[in-house]
């Protein structure tokens, strides 16, 4: 099935897309790197009279380094390009690690972190990935720019915090300490993922663990005992150790998710994958 027929925009900057955005309203839509939007359009799911093409904005591609350390990632910038960028890779491992292994090497190349965000599909593996790692959205739209942190940015199924004449700039994740790793495991028959879950722990004084379950449910949702269970635990623990402080709190965790049955299974299938999940990248992240 072929897309009805639209009138195609090129800006070559924030301030005009938003603008050619402004002139035409519910009838055009920003398009990112395509993977959601124009599958959307041939399945003739969505219509618009005018697509707003952003990948001619320079300012929206690549990872950057703010001043005070930030690592400011485009939201332009492909899932290929994160997963191989040296600041990515030196300072945030885990997150290029989840990048490498997202759906297939086309969509890899073609799709975008922005793109995945904004179309808010529950079954992706990036948003609970930053949700862990308390990364905040740069958000610019008529009115100028607003910080939305990751956690707040899913508001549901398809549904975010992004107004429809905002543009998601960039995704800015703080520095990341000597003492903290990340690590991300999911599971899934199909390149989608059942179940995904991100862990970033952190041996800095206090210690800290931050744990997400993502995929399962309409949006990335926090594993808050477990991450409670964790601060008290003393830091000369093994990681065998750990996990058998943490197993009961993240199965309590589990069974609290809002979960349904569906193509990608049974919701206590993804409620026990979250703790199966959870050891993996729990364990990923200890010495």
């Amino acid at each position: 099935m072929r897309a009805k027929k639209f009138f195609l925009h090129r800006p070559g900057s924030l301030e005009e897309a938003i603008a050619l955005k402004k002139q035409y309203g519910d009838a055009a839509a920003f398009h990112a790197g395509g993977t959601e939007l124009l599958v959307a359009l041939k399945a003739h799911v969505l219509r618009y009279e005018h697509v707003i093409d952003l990948k001619q904005i320079d300012e929206l591609k690549g990872v950057r380094l703010r001043s005070d350390g930030t690592i400011a990632i485009g939201s332009l910038t492909t899932h290929d390009k994160i997963a191989n960028d040296p600041i990515v890779r030196e300072s945030l491992p885990g997150y290029a690690e989840l990048s490498e292994h997202v759906a297939n090497i086309r969509v890899r190349i073609a799709g975008t972190l922005g793109g995945v965000l904004c179309f808010a599909e529950p079954h992706a593996d990036a948003p609970t990935m930053l949700c862990a790692l308390d990364a905040w959205l740069v958000l610019a739209g008529p009115d100028g720019q607003r910080e939305v942190m990751s956690r707040d940015f899913h508001l549901g199924e398809f549904a975010t915090a992004r107004q429809e004449d905002e543009i998601l700039a960039s995704i800015d994740i703080a520095p990341q300490s000597s003492g903290t790793r990340s690590a991300y495991r999911a599971f899934g028959h199909t390149e989608r993922p059942a179940v995904g879950v991100a862990a970033v722990w952190s041996i800095d004084n206090p210690q800290r663990l931050s744990l997400w379950a993502g995929a399962i449910s309409a949006r990335p949702t926090r594993l808050g005992r477990a991450e409670q269970v964790a601060a008290g635990l003393s830091p000369d623990l093994c990681a065998d150790e750990i996990w058998n402080h943490l197993r009961l709190a993240v199965a309590e965790d589990a069974e609290d998710i809002d979960a349904h049955d569906d193509l990608h299974g049974g919701a206590d299938y993804k409620r026990h994958l979250v703790s199966v999940l959870a050891e993996r990248a729990l364990k990923a992240c200890l010495p």
